[in-house]
């Protein structure tokens, strides 16, 4: 039996590649507004379903809530057994009889199936609970709900509310009584720990039946549009066929989408949308690493279409509109993304006759200015920013409180940008434009000149992280260490080497690195609190896993990939791997606390995270 502290921490993810989720924890105790069977385009539709296993006159409840000063009912009692085959399977041992439940998502539709199978024959009762809201949202009973349902032979339809979709619950031979009521004041433990609203009611629109032979499935089938529950044996055969092997490349999956008519990426779940910086940085790890080029080249051309003025969007709004171009750093990680691709498929054909040009674009662009005063300076670097923004990774403001503004030259935007210059400059000489390569090589030249010049920082051996004006902030992040880790690089060996030393003392832990330094009086140790107090750790000591990939990188490169540096660097990263398989139940969070023991915090699963893993993966002997 599970503890329930392990039981309702730890939490499963199932997706469709279409944005939609089926979410929980383990006990399937919902600790978040944003957990649901059916989350589909950012709402939750079917928040849970309560379950009671009747054996002859026996009845066991299977659920697990927090109501105010109580658990109820304690379900979790009966879990014996949770594992990921490939998909969430809960093991429940009732006094000798046994009952495994699955739950999967069907790939390309807004589909949870939940099977069932029982030791011996028997009844299941369940009750689905019902949100039909925004997953930002919470919502409490009301009397503008339709209760009444819709019943077919093998299918129960409800739809609550005008101008959301109906839901359908497919089933075989069950009988529903179509009677409902409202389950008040769930409370929602993860919620409450981010100083947000926690408690919600949710309505019961009908009770399912099911009897359940002996080791045979039954199914239930929730959908936004009708589905027969007959296919629901071989729907689970072709997920499991679809799935790749490995935990990585499984976890990889779950973030690549088909979104509003464009291949992308989720930045993460379960709040997250695709963020251009996200996607740029991941579609190695996550394309590429697993063998999926023509994704990958999907992606690319999806974001090229929507290029302006130089730049990728930082983000696309979930309900549609305009995207958002407030970052200087996606479209410098398109540069990279692409190099990767060509440098892996060499397929410079594909870039030559789509993306060149919009490359060109963007390097133009950038020296005649562009947007939040995003332009070329005279001395070659790259500055930007202006009062109120942040456009660089380290991105937290709260209200009108700029974390970590990091205006003028930041350090990682001058190794990315250099790096760009000189891949538009192999580009342009690969593709016989003689006169762009020669303007590219330039423009580097000159860009790492000034580099050398501003941003080595001699009494800590390491670099600045931001210089403006005629100053330089000191501050030990690991922003450097792209300097070291990226294809194109400025520094000499010898500097090298010693950036990835004091990024190695100051900011490595077991799982990743801390924006700041420990020694920093700005430095925070613990991500958690209300959003204020997250808002200002964020970037301020809170561990990110992603960084663990280019400060591999790093140590490699400045190792010549000596087997000594490679053993090293799978050490670097077995606490991950392990966390993966382990407490993270398939997949990597978002970040940890600076502090031991490290605790996981924000998003559960993180397109960045996972990438990074399977792109350094890559360059190590590995044994899965």
């Amino acid at each position: 039996m599970l503890r329930f502290e392990d039981a309702v921490r730890r939490e499963w993810l199932e997706t469709n590649g279409l944005g939609g989720y089926a979410s929980s924890t383990l006990a399937c105790m919902n600790t978040r507004r944003y957990h649901g069977l059916l989350v589909a385009s950012g709402r939750v539709l079917l928040a849970k379903i309560e379950e009671t296993l009747v054996v002859g006159s026996r009845r066991y409840e299977l659920s697990t809530n927090r109501y105010p000063g109580a658990v109820h009912p304690q379900g979790y009692a009966w879990l014996m057994e949770f594992r990921l085959d490939p998909f969430p399977v809960f093991v429940f041992e009732c006094e000798g009889t046994l009952l495994e439940k699955s739950v999967f998502m069907v790939h390309g539709e807004e589909t949870t199936v939940v099977q069932y199978r029982a030791s011996e024959a028997c009844e299941i009762e369940l009750r689905p609970l019902i949100a039909f809201r925004d997953y930002h949202s919470l919502t409490h009973e009301n009397g503008a709900l339709r209760a009444d349902v819709e019943m077919a032979p093998g299918s129960v339809t409800v739809a609550p509310y005008a101008g959301l979709p109906a839901l359908h619950l497919a089933h075989a031979g069950g009988r529903v009584d179509p009677r409902g009521c409202w389950y008040r004041n769930f409370e929602y433990d993860r919620e409450r720990e981010r100083g947000l609203d926690f408690q919600e009611d949710l309505f019961q629109p009908f009770t399912l039946t099911l009897n359940l032979a002996a080791d045979a499935r039954a199914a239930v089938v929730a959908s936004t549009g009708p589905r027969a529950v007959e296919s629901a044996e071989a729907v689970r055969r072709a997920e499991i066929a679809r799935r790749k092997p490995g935990s990585l490349e499984r976890a990889a999956d779950q973030f690549l989408v088909e979104r509003g008519g464009r291949s992308t990426i989720i930045a993460g779940y379960h709040w997250f949308t695709d963020w251009g910086r996200d996607t740029m940085i991941s579609l190695a790890g996550l394309t590429l690493s697993t063998g999926r080029p023509e994704t990958a080249r999907a992606i690319l051309l999806s974001f090229a279409s929507v290029a302006d003025r130089g730049m990728l969007p930082n983000r696309f709004p979930e309900a549609g509109g305009a995207p958002e171009y407030n970052t200087v750093d996606a479209t410098l990680w398109y540069f990279e993304a692409i190099r990767a691709y060509a440098a892996r498929t060499g397929d410079f054909a594909f870039v030559r006759d789509h993306l060149y040009e919009v490359l060109a674009g963007m390097i133009a662009w950038h020296e005649r200015g562009t947007r939040y005063g995003i332009r070329v300076d005279a001395d070659g670097l790259l500055e930007s920013g202006e009062p109120g923004t942040q456009l660089t990774w380290m991105d937290a403001k709260a209200g009108h409180w700029v974390v970590t503004p990091r205006r003028g030259k930041p350090v990682e935007i001058q190794a990315l940008w250099y790096n760009a210059l000189r891949v538009m400059e192999d580009f342009a000489g690969r593709f016989h434009r003689d006169a762009q390569r020669a303007h590219y090589a330039s423009l580097a030249e000159r860009a790492s000149a000034a580099f050398a010049e501003q941003f080595w920082n001699g009494a800590s051996g390491c670099l600045f992280d931001v210089v403006e004006g005629g100053r330089a902030d000191p501050s030990i992040r690991p922003n450097q260490i792209f300097a070291v880790s990226l294809f194109h690089r400025m520094l000499p060996p010898d500097r090298e080497a010693s950036v990835v030393e004091t990024v190695r003392r100051h900011l490595l832990t077991p799982y990743g690195l801390r924006t700041l330094a420990p020694s920093d009086a700005q430095y925070r140790g613990r991500y958690e609190g209300d959003p204020l107090s997250r808002d200002g750790a964020y970037h301020q000591g809170t561990v990110w896993p992603w960084l663990i990939g280019p400060f591999v990188e790093a140590s490699l490169a400045v190792n010549q990939g000596s087997a000594e540096a490679r053993r090293q660097a799978l050490d670097w990263l077995s606490p991950l791997l392990e966390y993966l398989d382990g407490e993270g139940t398939g997949q990597l969070p978002e970040v940890f606390d600076g502090e031991a023991p490290h605790r996981a915090g924000g998003a559960i699963a993180q397109a960045w995270s996972v990438a990074e893993l399977l792109r350094i993966r890559e360059m190590l002997p590995y044994r899965q």
